[in-house]
C-alpha cells in the first residue's frame, strides 16, 4: 500500500530536504563573503581562543558551500550531511547556547535554529541513499 503524501512522494519530499538544507547553509556562507563579514566572524573565534580564526572562518565557509553543493547535486550526502552537522553543533556550542533557545519572539540568536537545522541533517544523513541521491554512501 502506498501511503505518500497526496503529491509528493518520500523521494522528493526528502531531495526537497536536502536541497532547501543545502542552499541554507550556502547563503550563510555566500552572504558572509558578499557583505565582507569575514574578518569580524575571524576576529570573533579568534577572540573564542582559536588560534587562526580567518583560516577556520575560511574552512567553514569552504565546507558550507562545498557540502551545500554536494548536498544539492545528491553526492556523498553522508559525507556533506555529516560535515554540515558539525559546522551547526560547534555553532550551538560555541555561540547559540548561550543565548538561550529562541532565535526570535522570545529570544535573540538562541540555538533552536541550528538543532532544526542539525535534525534535518540527520535525516538527510540516515535516508536510503540509493532513493535519496545519486551515491551509494
Amino acid at each position: 500500500m502506498n501511503l505518500s503524501f497526496p503529491f509528493l512522494s518520500l523521494h522528493q519530499a526528502l531531495a526537497i530536504l536536502r536541497i532547501g538544507t543545502a542552499l541554507l547553509f550556502m547563503a550563510h556562507a555566500v552572504t558572509r563573503i558578499a557583505n565582507g563579514t569575514i574578518p569580524r566572524f575571524a576576529g570573533f573565534m579568534t577572540n573564542l581562543g582559536f588560534p587562526e580564526g580567518l583560516a577556520v572562518v575560511w574552512g567553514i565557509t569552504a565546507v558550507e558551500i562545498v557540502a551545500g553543493t554536494l548536498l544539492i547535486v545528491g553526492y556523498k550526502t553522508r559525507y556533506a550531511a555529516s560535515a554540515l552537522f558539525a559546522i551547526a553543533l560547534g555553532g550551538v556550542f560555541l555561540i547559540h547556547r548561550h543565548k538561550g533557545w529562541f532565535v526570535g519572539e522570545h529570544g535573540s540568536g538562541g540555538c533552536e535554529y541550528s538543532v532544526s537545522l542539525m535534525m534535518a541533517l540527520l535525516v538527510i544523513a540516515a535516508a536510503d541513499p540509493t532513493r535519496l541521491a545519486k551515491d551509494k554512501a
